[in-house]
């Protein structure tokens, strides 16, 4: 599942000049928590503004809305979503970044993903992707294995099969965080073929 295939495709957008009162009020009129806040040219980059900043920046300290342009108190550059990244990468990016909602943008604004999109729209309940990775690295080792008895574990087709189950090895210790997991050419009763 991708980003693209979760996100909240309306989106509200505002200019970085207006006000902190304008932004709460278009917030509110949306039920939305965030604002994207809108380049000023081509090459800029977008900027979001959250209800957090607004609490955190103005509220906090008494500050008047009315005085306070949203450009003082959003993050500019955000972090921005490629609508093709996998969801559970989304989700290691705002773990890291310490955010919970980001846009999603290919050349142009498409929408917003956040914790809540990955958590209601996610299959990752139904799809853990951990799991599934440790069953396509026990297929990819099962392939292997009839190569390497076919055809050698010194063929081309043996070396391709078995640079696949490394990078599902990698994929697996990576998600979880462990390297209990890691299958070799000697404990999956294959050898590794000999580089000359």
């Amino acid at each position: 599942m991708k980003a693209k295939d979760i996100m909240t495709e309306e989106v509200a957008t505002i200019r970085g000049s207006a006000t902190v009162a304008e932004a709460v009020k278009l917030m509110k009129f949306k039920g939305l928590r965030s604002l994207v806040v809108e380049r000023r040219h081509e090459e800029d980059a977008f900027g979001l503004v959250t209800e957090a900043d607004i609490v955190n920046q103005v509220v906090a300290y008494g500050k008047d809305p009315k005085q306070v342009r949203v450009h003082e108190v959003m993050t500019k550059p955000c972090v921005v979503i490629n609508p093709d990244l996998a969801v559970e990468y989304v989700a290691r990016l705002f773990v890291q970044t310490g955010i919970d909602r980001a846009p999603v943008i290919q050349g142009e604004l498409l929408g917003i993903i956040s914790v809540t999109d990955i958590l209601m729209r996610g299959d990752f309940m139904d799809n853990p992707r951990l799991a599934f990775l440790k069953r396509s690295l026990q297929e990819s080792v099962d392939a292997a294995q009839v190569i390497a008895r076919e055809k050698g574990a010194d063929s081309e087709e043996f070396t391709t099969a078995w640079k696949a189950v490394e990078e599902l090895e990698a994929e697996v210790a990576h998600l979880s965080s462990t390297a209990q997991t890691k299958v070799t050419p000697e404990n999956s009763a294959v050898a590794e073929p000999v580089v000359a």
